[in-house]
Order: structure tokens, then sequence, then C-alpha cells
């Protein structure tokens, strides 16, 4: 019998530690631009759009844009995909990639709108 708790108390540390190992690399953590230039992994860059030019680039498969991180710090993002519904009108965007070559390559863009169910306060 005690051979049989020794086994199992084994898989259960085996499967804890696999569990910790895999969610530590799905985590992906939040970052300025200044840091993201010396991180190789991929990160998530919190910012609002710089200027209202946003550039369709490589034949049409790309979008680019400049984003301002929260430290206020812009930087030339590149998006591979097509253009997210009210980028333009974002309160928040985050760019979920990496830092390359001069420029943040995104792989993810989540945008943060105004929303227009929210009520208008009448005084």
């Amino acid at each position: 019998m005690k051979k049989y708790r020794l086994i199992c108390l084994l898989v259960i540390a085996g499967f804890i530690a696999y569990s910790v190992f895999v969610f530590q690399s799905s985590v992906t953590p939040y970052v300025t631009f200044d840091q993201a230039k010396a991180l190789k992994s991929t990160v998530q860059v919190k910012g609002t759009l710089a200027a209202a030019e946003i550039a369709p680039a490589g034949d049409g498969k790309f979008i680019e844009f400049m984003l301002r991180d929260e430290a206020g710090e812009e930087a030339a993002v590149v998006y591979r995909g097509v253009k997210p519904e009210g980028l333009e009108q974002a309160t928040g965007i985050v760019a979920i990639g990496k830092y390359s070559n001069g420029q943040f390559l995104a792989d993810k863009l989540l945008v943060k709108c105004p929303s227009k169910y929210q009520g208008s306060v009448n005084k």
C-alpha cells in the first residue's frame, strides 16, 4: 500500500509542476515600449493612438499606426490582419506581440471603444 501512495504522490506532484510550467509560459506581461525592446518574448503594450493616420502596408495585408504607451513613448505598430472595427475611436489599445527592428510587430490587437450603451447624465 505504501508503494501505491508514493506513486500517486509522484503523479500529483508531476501534474502540479507541469501545470505551473504551462501557466507561466502562457502569461503575457504588460510592459512599456522601452521594456519591450529589451525582452525577446511576447508582451502586451497598452496605450492610445498617437496619430490619427492608420496606413495599410504590405500590399494591404498589414496595417501600421503609431501607438503611445502609458509612459508616453511612441512606437510604430505593425499588425498583420484585418483592421479592428473602431480603431480610430478607441479609448485604449492593447498590442500583443514582440518588438523587432524598430517597430512593434503585433500578433493581436485588443481595442477598447467608448460604449454606445452608456447613458447620458441629464442635470
